[in-house]
């Protein structure tokens, strides 16, 4: 499971010019799957997105003293096959390793449910769908999680 992670002012996700979702300030989660990945996987990365410390403190202004569950913001969850795309070889990426669209939706829907019961404002994008996403980042900020 790979989840590109970015602090965002705000975010948001259109499928055919419509926006289906949209969230203020917190965390932009772009989310992909292997076909190995697990219950233990999503459980570990939805520890990991919601304690991260990405965001400043009000006293000191500390940039890393803060998590998303702790200034109440809101997640943006976006499905991205792409991100086990193996550029390694030729001109065109290999998608062999990310999971097959059944095994990845139902990981996907887990992984948002599990986000979900932390009571935060979670928002997705559309899965399978052609899809645009608008970010603005904040910081900016932006790491790879990997499990």
């Amino acid at each position: 499971m790979r989840v590109v992670i970015q602090r965002v002012l705000s975010s948001s996700v259109s499928v055919n010019g419509e926006i289906v979702g949209r969230i203020d300030r917190g965390l932009n989660l772009l989310v992909g799957f292997t076909g190995s990945d697990s219950i233990a996987e999503i459980d570990w990365m939805t520890r990991k997105c919601l304690e991260l410390r990405l965001f400043p403190g009000e006293e000191n202004g500390d940039r890393w003293e803060k998590s998303v569950t702790e200034i109440g913001g809101e997640i943006l969850v976006v499905s991205q096959f792409t991100l086990y795309g193996d550029c390694r070889k030729g001109r065109r990426p290999s998608f062999s390793d990310s999971a097959s669209p059944s095994i990845a939706g139902e990981l996907y829907d887990r992984f948002v449910a599990k986000l979900r019961e932390s009571g935060l404002r979670v928002e997705t994008g559309k899965f399978g769908a052609m899809m645009r996403v608008s970010i603005e980042n904040d910081g900016p900020v932006t790491l790879i999680l990997e499990k």
